[in-house]
């Protein structure tokens, strides 16, 4: 993490900075998978365009989130995988998929009804 940037006190507020984003929690999504080109996470992505596709994985590699591995050929190869810490936010990940599951299903049993 760059050293200009000052964090919260409060740790749920550190959280948010990190990945309040809606790109930024999709981008962790499609990462926790594995190993992933810069097309390839554009395409699983859907909408995201890609100055802003570029703009959040720079500021999530500044924040100790992603790794940018490039490789010495031609054309340039460019893979994006999570660092340590940015795997250590599969709980969050899965708790918001688990969440969203249930009032997925709390909305249709409601409208059923």
């Amino acid at each position: 993490m760059t050293a200009e940037r000052k964090l919260p006190a409060c740790p749920v507020e550190t959280t948010l900075l990190m990945i309040s984003d809606k790109w930024k929690v999709l981008i962790l999504r499609d990462l926790l998978n594995g190993t992933m080109r810069f097309s390839e996470l554009r395409r699983s992505i859907g909408s995201i365009s890609q100055k802003v596709l570029t703009a959040n994985l720079r500021q999530m590699e500044r924040d100790g989130l992603v790794h940018r591995e490039v490789y010495p050929e031609v054309p340039p190869r460019v893979e994006y995988s999570l660092t340590d810490t940015g795997r250590t936010l599969r709980t969050v990940i899965d708790a918001m998929k688990d969440w969203g599951t249930w009032y997925k299903a709390e909305q249709t049993a409601e409208q059923a009804a």
